[in-house]
């Protein structure tokens, strides 16, 4: 078998396209359905690859507005900055800490900045 001829296929210029649905009648009572759901994850994340969620169980940071059930939202990648809440590891636990940490503070590990905390109102 011989080949004569070699390289590249053609594409048809004169291909058929579909056409955009052209509604008739009445139109669908379902139609405001059809909106775009929210998608927290596009919404809340600003970095999605160092981003968290983790859930609080008690009231310990009640005074950070932070209640049982509650859901944090926690960038890694961004540098905390004066008066962020941030997650912390420190004596071999979590904590949470308002910048700037008291100077009288033990050593710490920044483990990521809180972005939102999301409220269980139930």
């Amino acid at each position: 078998m011989e080949i004569e001829v070699s390289g590249k296929v053609n594409v048809s210029k004169n291909r058929h396209q579909a056409e955009v649905s052209k509604q008739t009648g009445f139109p669908s009572a379902a139609t405001h359905y059809m909106e775009a759901s929210i998608d927290l994850n596009e919404e809340l994340s600003i970095h999605k690859d160092a981003t968290f969620y983790v859930r609080v169980k008690g009231d310990t940071w009640k005074g950070f507005s932070i209640l049982d059930k509650d859901v944090l939202i926690i960038d890694r990648s961004l540098q905390p900055n004066f008066n962020d809440l941030a997650l912390v590891v420190q004596d071999g636990g979590f904590k949470i800490l308002r910048i700037p940490f008291d100077k009288a503070q033990e050593a710490f590990v920044l483990w990521g900045v809180i972005t939102y905390i999301i409220h269980c109102v139930r």
